[in-house]
């Protein structure tokens, strides 16, 4: 399945998956990679914090601060909520704001706008989730950890793509592009699946009070109306409302994001709105909610604990295996089933072995199986912590397989580019990209 014949020896198929994107998409993406680079690494940074304090002798102060209630008084709107809740509730909606611009951006001027091209991420994303959840269900069948089903469903996109753009220098820019259509893509269906199955206490009155400021917010915006007095409010009026219905609130997010336009207003307008406001709250996400999250969720402490039993746990068996098994076999065979079906060929840059790295890379689960883990099983529960323990040893286990094979990889594009530099240099031939914005 890796077959490097020259192009000129192969039959012509009739598509070719991962083809290069038009520059503006490149751009684009080279953008998202260098944000996600810091943004993984403060995550990173976050959890390893937690993870050393939890199984400190200070073990006590970092759950005290995690349980801390800075608002005591907000119990008539269910805003009595912890630091660790209002970091999973509160900050990850701006996560999710940025998400829901990027599935904007994505179903209007993105991959997803044409069918044909969208096909194979939305095919891949459903593959790797429904074998990671078939995975799981067939090891807690019967058991009582059967709720967590979703749990190794989620692609991480900041933890992903930040060690794609370290260790994925040289790889083909169509599969970088395919892993953040995957992740954008596996990032709806997880938010999907917390609205339906993960919504407690549901109230339809809240809900509905929280899609006046949602439609708002969606006019200002659609006005090109960027004051910042009106649109924070309208936007935290519609988290509140969100929040006391009993939809995770973090779909509030999601909505506010879709309100947004992505095409440009005026002719002189260098770039749309949803970019605009991308590229000012991105930072925000990569560089502060998602860390704070992961400092408060990351944190399960093993002192004291039975890690025979932590390791033969349902739970634990069936989060790591379907993060690390269920992914590839999800992602690498819905695509390879694709491609055999429709006839279809990998583009002649990329091999089989590239998309199983990039399959083993979305084995992170970070942020969003953290999340579903705490709301199916409670926080500060002992299914709960178990989840955390799975799923960061999943995730470090998908990360490092990952890595052994895209390195490898790596360093052969990088000879093949090295190569081809040196034959444009030689003929005066300039980037395929240059002569594209020329």
């Amino acid at each position: 399945m890796t077959d490097r014949t020259p192009p000129a020896d192969r039959p012509r198929p009739n598509r070719r998956f991962f083809s290069r994107t038009s520059w503006p998409e490149a751009r684009f993406l080279a953008d998202v990679l260098r944000t996600e680079t810091v943004g993984g690494g403060l995550l990173l940074f976050g959890a390893m914090i937690a993870l050393t304090w939890a199984n400190s002798p200070w073990e006590s102060s970092y759950a005290a601060l995690g349980a801390w209630v800075p608002w005591p008084g907000g119990a008539a709107l269910h805003l009595d909520l912890d630091l660790a809740a209002w970091a999973a509730d509160g900050l990850l909606a701006i996560f999710f704001f940025v998400v829901g611009l990027e599935l904007k951006r994505e179903f209007v001027a993105g991959e997803l706008r044409d069918p044909r091209r969208a096909a194979l991420p939305v095919v891949a994303a459903v593959g790797g989730m429904v074998v990671p959840a078939l995975i799981y269900v067939a090891v807690n069948l019967g058991g009582d950890g059967l709720r967590g089903w979703a749990i190794p469903t989620a692609t991480d996109i900041a933890f992903a793509l930040a060690v794609l753009a370290v260790i994925g220098s040289h790889l083909p820019q169509g599969l970088r592009a395919f892993l953040l259509t995957l992740a954008v893509v596996d990032d709806l269906l997880a938010i999907t699946i917390i609205a339906i199955f993960y919504t407690a206490d549901f109230s339809p009155l809240p809900l509905l009070g929280a899609l006046v400021p949602i439609a708002l917010f969606g006019l200002l915006v659609q006005r090109r109306k960027t004051w910042w007095w009106a649109l924070i409010p309208l936007a935290a009026t519609a988290w509140t409302l969100m929040h006391a219905s009993g939809v995770h609130a973090t779909v509030a997010g999601v909505l506010l994001g879709f309100t947004v336009p992505v095409l440009r207003g005026k002719a002189g307008d260098a770039h749309g709105l949803a970019e605009h406001l991308e590229h000012r709250w991105r930072p925000v996400s990569a560089g502060f909610a998602v860390p704070i999250f992961a400092f408060f969720a990351a944190g399960v402490s093993l002192r004291g604990a039975d890690l025979g039993a932590i390791v033969t746990d349902p739970i634990v068996i069936g989060v790591v295996a379907g993060l690390v098994l269920g992914k590839v076999v999800g992602i690498f065979g819905s695509t390879f089933l694709l491609a055999r079906f429709t006839r279809a060929q990998l583009d002649e840059d990329i091999t089989w072995t590239d998309l199983l790295g990039v399959a083993l890379l979305a084995g992170i689960g970070f942020t969003v199986s953290l999340l579903i883990g705490e709301l199916a099983f409670g926080p500060g529960s002992a299914a709960a912590g178990n989840v955390k323990a799975a799923v960061l040893a999943g995730s470090v286990i998908s990360a490092l397989l990952a890595t052994v094979v895209l390195m490898r990889r790596n360093a052969a594009y990088r000879r093949i580019a090295e190569a081809e530099r040196v034959d444009a240099d030689r003929d005066g031939v300039p980037d395929v990209y240059q002569r594209e914005q020329g």
